[in-house]
């Protein structure tokens, strides 16, 4: 069971603003590896760039869209526990 599962009002996590010593995340252009992906947690899809937590094949990665420049990149692929970190150091502001 999921949160959006137990809320139905539930839209995803909101982003924390850019802290000022944050890291930046090298972004990629996708590749199409896999026939299917399967998206873990998103954040909210009020905003205009939203993150994925994306698994695939036994590894994971982020996914980044931005709706306003219609652009989609990812991180790269990686143990599920590194992209789980990356995620969690997006929402809380300290990479971008």
């Amino acid at each position: 069971m999921s949160v959006s599962d137990e809320d139905p009002d539930y839209h995803g996590w909101h982003v924390q603003p850019l802290q000022p010593d944050h890291a930046q995340v090298a972004w990629y252009e996708p590749h199409r590896r896999v026939p299917r992906i399967r998206v873990s947690v998103h954040t909210c899809d009020c905003q205009v760039i939203v993150y994925e937590l994306c698994a695939a094949g036994g590894q994971a990665f982020v996914r980044r869209t931005d709706r306003k420049r219609k652009t989609v990149h990812e991180t790269a692929w990686m143990a599920t526990a590194a992209a789980r970190r990356i995620f969690e150091l997006i929402l809380s502001g300290k990479t971008a």
